[in-house]
C-alpha cells in the first residue's frame, strides 16, 4: 500500500543512531532522559543488531528492544527502526560461508568488519528477510515506529562480489538486459581483441584479466552489483509495506563521496519512500562547506525537489580519514542548518553516545565519552532549540536557481582504464563547476541527463553540463530543444562522447552534442602533468588552463569566444558559443579552475540574464518556501559580520560564524 508524504508521519528530526546494545541496561534511562534535555525528537535504532536480536539461528531476543522501545515512546521520541541486514552474525557466516563476499582477484573476503556480503546469495536473502519479516511482525504497528531503515549505507565497503554465484546472477541479468547474444557481442564491441561469446556460460564477472578488462562489460557489472543490491533492499522494503502499512521505508544514501562510485542514486530514489543522506566533510585541505552544500543540493534533487532527511552527520570529528580535527565552535550547527535550508527535514547524528570500542570509537557523538559538562554538549542542546523553533518550515521546498547535469552512471564508464588522460575525472569537474556557482550565490538543482527536452528555460535559465562522457542517444536534441527556446546551455569538454555502452558515438566528437554545440573536434590533445596552456578572450581576458585541450572546428554559427592561445593546439577555439533558436550553448574545451572557471561562469550567467546575489565570500543565501510561508537562511562561514539585505529592503545581521534564519512577512 502506498506510504503517506514522509512530513506527514515525521516530526522535524533531531536525533542519531542509538546503540543501546553496547551498554548496560541501567545506562539506557539516563540516555533517555538527556535526549529529552537535548531536544531529541527521533532516533535510529538497531542498525547492527542482528546478533543481539538473533543470537542463535531462529532463536530471538526481544526483550531489551522492548524496553528500549518502550522508553523512547514514553519519553515522545520516535523511533526510526533498523533491519540489521548490514552485519549478518558470525553464526550466520559461520554457516554460509559462501555469503562472503570475492574479489576481483579472487579472495573471499572475512567476517570481522562490516557489509561483507554477497548481494547474490541466496542463503543471505533469505536469511535478511526473515529477520526483516519477524521485526516487522512485532514493531510494525507500534506507535513508537515512524520509519523503517533497511540495511546501511549500501555500497560501503562494498558493492560488487565476483564469485560463481554471482556469475551466473550475472548471466541471468544480461540476458534480460541484452535479450541475445548477438545482441550482447554487439553492445560490448566483443570483435576487438576476438572476445566473441557463443554461449551464455562462457561469460563470467569482469574478474583480474592480464590486461584492460572489455571495458563495457565492466561497466554492466557495476550495474548488475548495483541492482542486486537494490533487489535485496526492495525485497526487504515489500515485506515492511505489507506488515507495517503506511510507515515509510528508506535507506540511507551518501550522495556525495569525493571518492568512490557507490549506486545510481537516481534509480534508488524510486525505491524509497523517503530519501535520506549521510554527510560527513572531507577534511582534505578545500572549502568543506561547498562540499556540503554539493550534497544537500544533489540529495534534494534525487528526492525530485522534495523534503529529505540528513540521516547521518558529525557533531566533530571523524574516525576514518587520516587526519580528523575538531569542529571550530559553531561549526556543527552552521553544518546542520546548511543541510535544513537545502531541504533536509532535520538533522540527525551518528551516534547519540560516543562508544568506547570499537572501530568508531573516537569518531565524535551527541553525548560524549566525558559526559555533558563540554561546548559539544551544550552546542548539542543549544542546537535542539533551533531545531524545535523550525518545526513550521515542515513540508517547503527548496528554490533552484540553475541546473547542473549529474550522472552516476556516466561516472563509472568515464573512471574506467584507457582513457585519453588518467587524470579525467568526472567529480573534479562537478565539484569545480559547482563552486563557482556556490560563490555566486546560487542554489542548484540537478538533473538526470534523461528528460531534459521538457526543461523549462524560464524555470532554469541556466543548465551546466560538468562532465557527461556517457550520454544517451536522445540528449542532444532534448539539449538542442531547451536551447532554441531561450535556455542557457555551458558544457565541459569531454563531454557527448559514447553512448550507454561506452561506444563512440558516430562522426566526430563531442558526438551526441556535436549539433547543440555547433563544433567538431578533431583531436584530443591532453597536457601533461604540471603542464598548462594560455587561453586568451576576444575581450583581451586571459586565463590558465591545464590537463585537457582539444582541436575545435567551430561550425557556422557558432562563434570563437576564447582561443589557446599557446601550446600544441595554439589559436584554436577554447571557449565558443553557438546560438540556437532564441538561446545559446557555450562550450569549453579546457580545464579551468578557481577565478579562470568562474570567470567563464559569469559569461553563461548574463547570457541567462542572471544577476547573483550581491555577498561577500562563503556567505549562504538559501530559500525555502511552501504553504506555512518563506524562511530566508542566512550561513555565514567567515570570521566576520555580515549584513544581509531582506525582501522589504531592510538589512539584518548575521554574527561571524552563524546562521539566521528569517521568515517573511505574510
Amino acid at each position: 500500500m502506498p506510504s503517506p508524504a514522509p512530513h506527514d508521519r515525521l516530526p522535524l528530526a533531531f536525533g542519531g543512531d542509538y546503540n543501546p546494545e553496547q551498554w548496560p541496561q541501567e545506562v539506557w534511562e539516563e540516555d533517555v532522559r538527556l535526549m529529552r534535555e537535548a531536544g531529541v525528537t527521533a532516533v535510529s535504532l538497531g542498525v547492527f543488531s542482528w546478533a543481539r536480536l538473533e543470537p542463535r539461528p531462529g532463536e530471538y531476543d526481544w526483550e531489551w528492544l522492548d524496553k528500549v522501545i518502550g522508553l523512547l515512546h514514553t519519553a515522545g521520541i520516535s523511533v526510526n527502526l533498523g533491519t540489521p541486514t548490514v552485519v549478518p552474525p558470525a553464526w550466520f557466516y559461520r554457516a554460509h560461508p559462501d555469503a562472503l563476499p570475492v574479489t576481483r582477484e579472487g579472495v573471499r573476503l572475512a567476517f570481522g568488519s562490516r557489509g561483507a556480503i554477497c548481494h547474490s546469495n541466496p542463503d543471505y536473502r533469505a536469511a535478511a528477510t526473515t529477520i526483516t519479516r519477524v521485526l516487522a511482525e512485532r514493531y510494525g504497528n507500534h506507535p513508537a515506529v515512524v520509519l523503517w531503515h533497511v540495511h546501511n549505507e549500501y555500497g560501503a565497503p562494498v558493492l560488487a562480489c565476483y564469485c560463481d554465484v554471482c556469475a551466473a546472477a550475472f548471466r541471468d541479468w544480461l540476458r534480460e538486459r541484452h535479450d541475445t547474444l548477438d545482441a550482447l557481442n554487439q553492445a560490448w564491441g566483443t570483435a576487438f581483441w576476438g572476445q566473441q561469446y557463443g554461449d551464455w556460460e562462457e561469460i563470467t564477472p569482469p574478474r583480474a584479466t592480464p590486461s584492460v578488462c572489455n571495458p563495457t562489460q565492466q561497466l554492466d557489472y557495476h550495474r548488475f552489483a548495483d541492482a542486486q543490491a537494490r533487489a535485496n533492499f526492495v525485497a526487504e522494503r515489500d515485506i515492511l509495506h505489507r506488515l507495517s502499512p503506511g510507515v515509510p521505508v528508506t535507506t540511507n544514501f551518501m550522495v556525495a563521496p569525493s571518492q568512490g562510485q557507490t549506486v545510481d542514486y537516481w534509480a534508488w530514489a524510486k525505491e524509497v519512500d523517503l530519501v535520506t543522506n549521510d554527510h560527513y566533510l572531507m577534511t582534505d585541505g578545500r572549502r568543506t562547506h561547498v562540499n556540503l552544500a554539493l550534497a544537500a543540493d544533489l540529495t534534494r534533487s534525487v528526492a525530485g525537489g522534495g523534503p529529505w532527511l540528513l540521516l547521518e552527520h558529525a557533531t566533530s570529528g571523524v574516525n576514518w580519514q587520516p587526519y580528523n580535527p575538531a569542529k571550530r565552535p559553531g561549526e556543527m550547527a552552521r553544518n546542520s542548518l546548511g543541510h535544513v535550508a537545502r531541504g533536509s527535514e532535520g538533522a540527525m547524528f551518528f551516534q547519540w553516545r560516543q562508544s568506547q570500542s570499537g572501530a568508531e570509537k573516537f569518531h565524535t557523538a551527541m553525548l560524549a565519552n566525558s559526559g555533558t559538562e563540554n561546548r559539544g554538549w551544550r552546542e548539542v542542546t543549544d542546537l535542539g532549540r533551533r531545531i524545535a523553533g523550525l518545526a513550521d518550515l515542515r513540508g517547503t521546498r527548496t528554490r533552484g536557481d540553475v541546473a547542473m547535469v549529474w550522472s552516476w552512471d556516466s561516472w563509472w564508464a568515464q573512471s574506467l582504464e584507457w582513457r585519453p588522460s588518467q587524470d579525467l575525472d568526472a567529480r573534479e569537474r562537478l565539484d569545480a563547476f559547482y563552486e563557482a556557482l556556490y560563490d555566486r550565490h546560487l542554489t542548484v538543482d540537478f538533473l538526470p541527463p534523461t528528460g531534459l527536452g521538457d526543461l523549462d528555460p524560464s524555470r532554469y535559465p541556466l543548465l551546466v553540463v560538468p562532465q557527461l562522457y556517457s550520454a544517451p542517444v536522445g540528449v542532444g536534441a532534448d539539449l538542442e530543444r531547451y536551447v532554441s527556446r531561450g535556455g542557457t546551455l555551458l558544457v565541459s569538454f569531454f563531454s557527448g562522447i559514447v553512448d550507454e555502452n561506452d561506444t563512440l558515438h558516430a562522426g566526430a566528437y563531442p558526438g551526441a552534442l556535436r549539433d547543440v554545440l555547433g563544433l567538431t573536434v578533431e583531436e584530443f590533445d591532453p597536457l601533461l602533468p604540471g603542464e598548462t596552456v594560455s587561453v586568451r578572450g576576444a575581450d583581451g581576458s586571459s586565463y590558465t588552463a591545464d590537463l585537457w585541450s582539444e582541436v575545435v572546428l567551430p561550425g557556422a554559427g557558432c562563434e570563437t569566444v576564447a582561443v589557446f592561445a599557446d601550446g600544441r593546439t595554439a589559436g584554436g577555439a577554447a571557449l565558443t558559443r553557438h546560438a540556437v533558436g532564441s538561446g545559446a550553448a557555450w562550450y569549453l574545451a579546457t580545464r579551468l579552475t578557481g577565478a579562470d572557471l568562474a570567470a567563464v561562469v559569469d559569461l553563461a550567467l548574463a547570457d541567462a540574464g542572471i544577476t547573483p546575489v550581491d555577498l561577500p565570500r562563503d556567505v549562504e543565501l538559501v530559500v525555502r518556501e511552501g504553504e506555512s510561508g518563506t524562511f530566508r537562511f542566512a550561513v555565514n562561514h567567515t570570521g566576520g559580520e555580515v549584513k544581509v539585505v531582506l525582501p522589504d529592503g531592510g538589512w539584518a545581521a548575521v554574527p561571524a560564524g552563524g546562521v539566521e534564519v528569517f521568515r517573511d512577512p505574510r
